[in-house]
């Protein structure tokens, strides 16, 4: 099985526990999804727990990786935040994130972040006229996103189908348990997994401001 990790934003206590449910379920290689370090409490570790897998993995680049090299200035909001993530990696590191693929292909499947053309847009639980856009030149295709942090799969214009795996450090679809999808090679399976919230909870407050929104959405899967 192939496991799908997407979004998993600094939350080692969260990733620890789906690797652990992740090899009950067999996996034996991993694709990884982007936004791996920023805005949790645990960047470093859970950047050298990933380069460590048992087994070979797939890594994409999210929008977080691209921010650790282009700050969102139009989000001012976030850039010192950002700014603050990038300090814990050596320039080394950064490149290597920054250089990740956007897309890639696996057994016929197509996975990006976002969507098709972007690692900030994606879509939404309700079909949009922008869907159009966001598949790109896919057509019969299925296409596994991220970003929205919202774990389902529906139809999608072109006839592709659309598979959202939710996310292992951040779910915002009122479920605190971390989300993945398992790949047997023909079709996907979505599991939550149990993790220590408290611990992470914990370990945010010592962020300040930010760190209560994040526990917030730690607390309560939601913003």
């Amino acid at each position: 099985m192939l496991a799908v990790l997407y979004d998993i934003h600094a939350n080692l206590p969260a990733l620890e526990a789906v690797l652990a449910d992740t090899r009950a379920h067999g996996a034996t290689a991993f694709f990884l999804g982007g936004d791996y370090v920023g805005f949790g409490p645990f960047p470093r570790e859970t950047f050298a727990r990933l380069r460590e897998l048992e087994g070979p993995a797939v890594w994409i680049r999210g929008n977080g990786e691209r921010w650790l090299r282009e700050p969102p200035v139009d989000r001012v909001e976030i850039v010192e935040r950002v700014k603050e993530q990038a300090q814990a990696f050596s320039e080394e590191e950064i490149e290597w994130l920054y250089r990740l693929p956007e897309n890639a292909e696996v057994d016929r499947v197509v996975y990006v972040h976002g969507c098709y053309w972007s690692d900030t847009d994606s879509f939404a639980r309700e079909p949009q006229e922008a869907d159009e856009l966001r598949v790109g030149p896919l057509h019969r295709r299925t296409l596994v996103f991220g970003h929205s942090h919202l774990q389902f799969r529906r139809e999608g214009p072109n006839e592709n189908e659309l598979v959202n795996p939710g996310s292992v450090g951040m779910p915002l679809d009122g479920d605190t348990r971390a989300a993945w999808a398992g790949w047997d090679g023909s079709d996907f399976t979505f599991h939550r997994t149990e993790y220590d919230v408290e611990r992470v909870v914990a370990a945010t407050r010592s962020l300040g401001e930010w760190g209560e929104a994040m526990a917030h959405r730690y607390k309560n899967a939601s913003d």
